[in-house]
């Protein structure tokens, strides 16, 4: 447990339990490895996906995957979605909105509404500044101001009538990486984001982690908050 967080799962758990997903339009903002992307593609049935991604490295690389046959990888950001009014179900955002500028973060939410059907629903998902995974990160990218900026849009958009709070969801997330030079691959080396590491700062990121590892690999508790909302008019 964390934080006073009981409830330790992985996200599927979640937006499983609180969506139906099958005979849904449904776009994810924020795709990143497309990893959830295909989680949610290749379950139940009748779900067309369109999944977008700001980064243009990670976008081509998308465009390689051949065998989701009910995703459209499409290029753009939260904040000027390139879809019709009206025309999605479903909203999902994994970890995705506090990478939205900070001055452009209303109008994300305000592309989320406009997106959605009447009644539909954006689940958002964001790491709350705790949990030992994110004493690792903070080392070398501190988020504190840029999440909490993206919860404050989330409430705003809430008190100004554009979404209604439907259910806030509280859990610990398990990341794990087999070792070191995974978690380089994967994390300080994502084409998002340009980590500069000096030398002392490297040593000190892989002394932490390293401290983590076991004979399975090296297992973080990442706390996470979910917003689930529905448009409201």
């Amino acid at each position: 447990m964390q934080h006073g967080i009981s409830l330790t799962c992985v996200e599927s758990e979640i937006y499983n339990r609180i969506l139906t997903l099958d005979d849904k339009r449904i776009l994810e903002l924020g795709c990143g490895t497309a990893e959830l992307t295909r989680s949610i593609a290749s379950a139940g049935q009748n779900r067309m996906i369109t999944a977008l991604e700001t980064d243009k490295q990670q976008y081509n690389k998308n465009l390689q995957i051949t065998d989701l046959s009910n995703v459209s990888f499409r290029l753009g950001g939260a904040e000027n979605i390139p879809l019709d009014d009206k025309s999605q179900d479903i909203v999902f955002m994994f970890k995705s909105l506090h990478h939205v500028p900070e001055d452009k973060l209303d109008r994300a939410m305000q592309e989320i509404h406009r997106v959605l059907v009447p009644g539909g629903k954006a689940y958002i998902s964001e790491p709350l500044f705790m949990g030992n995974y994110n004493d690792i990160i903070r080392l070398f990218h501190d988020e504190q101001q840029v999440r909490q900026s993206a919860f404050n849009a989330i409430e705003r958009s809430i008190d100004t009538g554009l979404f209604t709070l439907l259910d806030e969801i509280f859990f610990n997330s398990i990341v794990s990486f087999s070792d070191f030079a995974t978690f380089e691959d994967k994390v300080l080396n994502v084409t998002h984001s340009d980590h500069q590491l000096s030398d002392a700062k490297y040593r000190e990121v892989k002394t932490r982690f390293e401290q983590q590892l076991d004979e399975t690999g090296a297992h973080f508790t990442a706390p996470m908050r979910v917003d689930l909302l529905q448009v409201s008019r």
